[in-house]
């Protein structure tokens, strides 16, 4: 039986960094829920369907495999056994991403596949209802999170190391109102599992809280 970690939490509190590095100390297949939406979203830009036409997109759907694989430590994002991943960064596809991925059977299509994948492989998978809904058999569940304040000064931390001129209050405003969304939103709100065990990351460093998990998680060893 394939071994499944599920990684819940708000926006901003370094899921998919730390999944993403969890992943490779463990040996685990890191699914990146985003970019199989996006791959998706590829799909329908190929097929040139209207994205306000969201009949014609929930029939294409019935035709897509979306699946994720690890060559030579890379991750590799297959498109009905086609290699997409170098397609997927584009603002385009990231704009069709976001107006697809709110249709009901688009998601349902997504939860369908994310738990094949999951059933095949030792993996860790992070999102907003990974624990809740699309894995809730999963060994382990961890709900990371971290205060709006810290989680809004990491953000205006990696904006302005780039270079780009930001509010931290505008940042930590528009994180709270991301939260009250995700946590409110009619179909799979974000929550914490009942059987998911609480990080709060707010006072620690990356390499605690990866290093919590892996220690939380030595069932697998």
């Amino acid at each position: 039986m394939a071994y499944n970690i599920a990684v819940d939490g708000p926006a901003g509190a370094g899921k998919s960094t730390i999944a993403k590095a969890v992943a490779k100390k463990m040996n685990l297949i890191y699914v990146d829920t985003g970019m199989m939406y996006r791959a998706i979203a590829l799909f329908v830009l190929r097929q040139k369907i209207d994205l306000q036409d969201s009949e014609k997109i929930v029939e294409a759907c019935k035709s897509v495999d979306v699946t994720i694989r690890y060559e030579d430590g890379m991750q590799m994002v297959l498109l009905n056994g086609e290699n997409v991943s170098a397609r997927l960064r584009t603002e385009e596809v990231g704009t069709a991403a976001s107006v697809i991925s709110p249709i009901p059977e688009v998601r349902r299509k997504l939860v369908e596949l994310q738990r094949k994948l999951a059933a095949e492989s030792d993996c860790i998978m992070d999102g907003r209802d990974i624990g809740t809904c699309v894995l809730p058999d999963a060994q382990k569940k961890i709900y990371l999170t971290a205060s709006s304040e810290v989680r809004a000064k990491r953000r205006y931390d990696e904006l302005t190391a780039k270079g780009e001129t930001c509010d931290l209050k505008k940042i930590r405003e528009d994180i709270e109102e991301r939260d009250y969304r995700d946590m409110h939103r009619e179909t799979s709100p974000l929550k914490q599992a009942e059987d998911a065990i609480l990080l709060d990351t707010s006072d620690m460093t990356i390499e605690e809280v990866i290093g919590k998990i892996i220690s939380l998680c030595s069932d697998k060893q």
